[in-house]
């Protein structure tokens, strides 16, 4: 157990220093743009509006206005960083970084055999790029004169190779053989040593791990190099995937969401208002949402094909959950925050019950309903992608998943993009809808 703990401290440790110095090349990254910025703009005419007449800014949220080209610098580091990190060729010479090495190298060994005599070898090393699909090992013409003999190896890039020399020496399964120096250096079982373009580690059997320099970018594995997901969207584009259209996918995906999330809204919503007019809804429904408001969609998943199957209705089903108890509160905190004083007026020019709900409650309602809307269509696009585990045949979250099984990253970056894409011009669009249908927001 303390063992356990010690491991997980230990992880934890290593993860925030990593996340540390993300953060601190993107922060150093911003404050010199920044200082750029102001160094173009200084001289500069000021600004004319209603912040430049203020004189407290600091503390005051109205005066602050998104900078647009803080915004598009933010995202233009992002890709110099994505592609410094994976060597893409996009940037040239910015792209500093050294890659694997790809190419042929050797080194040499001294065995030693059972009579104690010493002889000098050459293992010559061939390392492939990926991209190569044959991986072929140098011909080896001459084996040398003494016990010890030439050898060589293939090994792909970013990858390592065992190398056993005692099977092709004269003499290498005899007792008391065994290697005792790399190029030179002293090297013992369990040691590493380094060779000009890579390192060695001799195992507790006396053979040779041989792996190859792996530089200091990231394996198209792991992250592709920017250009290799542009030519996979296009390529998705025009062929799709496993039969499927690319926007096909896309369609799928987002009339699951637009449904789940409009019947949660129309259950959502009328709830809300339930629970904030009326003392025995708000005893009756409280316990129950705030009970399923913090479960996360994902671990319904399992119920929800009990209950309903693997068709479309669990899908949907799902997403409904997902925004049904954030629509709830929401409309339950805008009846809340409706000012009695305005209840009052009403009720002071002889308005009815059902006109104080329709002229008073509903638009003051409107700016929290909005903005709990604006949070569900959020939470449902990330849960599109946990729906569509539950055995569909199309869907963005399902192209997602197919490809994570192949190992196929450029695929699922993709796909996290169009869900990012899409779902930030429903984000624009709600607030663009608020601030119109919405005036009277903020104003009391």
């Amino acid at each position: 157990m303390f063992e356990e703990i010690l491991s997980l401290l230990s992880t934890t440790f290593w993860m925030i220093l990593g996340i540390a110095v993300i953060a601190a090349v993107y922060l150093g990254i911003s404050a010199l743009c920044s200082f750029v910025n102001n160094v173009i703009t200084r001289n500069r005419a000021a600004s004319k509006g209603f912040g430049s007449l203020k004189t407290v800014t600091f503390g005051d949220e109205s005066s602050v206005v998104a900078n647009r080209v803080a915004s598009v610098l933010a995202v233009v580091a992002i890709f110099f960083l994505w592609g410094v990190f994976t060597g893409s060729k996009l940037l040239g010479p910015l792209a500093f970084l050294p890659g694997p090495f790809v190419g042929e190298s050797s080194f040499e060994y001294t065995a030693t055999n059972a009579a104690g005599e010493s002889d000098t070898a050459t293992v010559y090393v061939t390392v492939t790029s990926f991209k190569d699909k044959a991986t072929k090992k140098k011909a080896i013409e001459d084996g040398g004169n003494g016990f010890a003999k030439h050898d060589s190896v293939a090994i792909a890039e970013r990858r390592s190779g065992i190398l056993r020399v005692q099977n092709n020496d004269d003499g290498g399964k005899e007792e008391g053989y065994g290697v005792t120096a790399i190029n030179g250096q002293a090297i013992a079982r369990n040691q590493i040593v380094p060779f000009g373009d890579g390192e060695i580690l001799m195992t507790s059997k006396g053979s040779l791990s041989i792996r190859p320099a792996t530089g200091a970018t990231m394996e198209a594995l792991y992250l592709p190099p920017p250009e290799k997901v542009w030519n996979t969207f296009w390529q998705l584009n025009r062929d799709g995937y496993q039969g499927v259209g690319l926007w096909e996918n896309v369609f799928w995906s987002l009339a699951r969401v637009v449904i789940g999330f409009g019947l949660g809204c129309l259950f959502g919503i009328p709830l809300g208002f339930a629970m904030g007019l009326n003392n025995w809804m708000r005893g009756w429904f409280d316990p129950i949402v705030e009970f399923m408001r913090p479960v996360p969609p994902l671990a319904l998943i399992p119920l929800i094909i009990i209950w309903f199957g693997i068709g479309e209705q669990g899908k949907i089903s799902l997403l409904f959950l997902a925004s049904l108890w954030i629509m709830t509160i929401a409309a339950r905190a805008g009846v809340s925050g409706v000012n009695i004083s305005k209840v009052h007026a009403a009720y002071s020019l002889g308005a009815t019950k059902r006109q104080l709900l329709s002229k008073v409650i509903l638009p003051n309602s409107l700016p929290e309903i909005f903005t709990g809307a604006r949070v569900a269509m959020g939470v449902c696009w990330g849960t599109v992608v946990a729906a569509e585990l539950v055995a569909a045949e199309k869907g963005v979250g399902k192209m997602i998943i197919a490809a994570s099984k192949f190992q196929l990253t450029d695929i699922v970056i993709v796909g996290i993009v169009i869900i990012g894409v899409i779902g930030f011009a429903i984000e624009v669009a709600m607030r663009k809808a608020e601030n119109k249908l919405i005036p009277w927001k903020g104003r009391g």
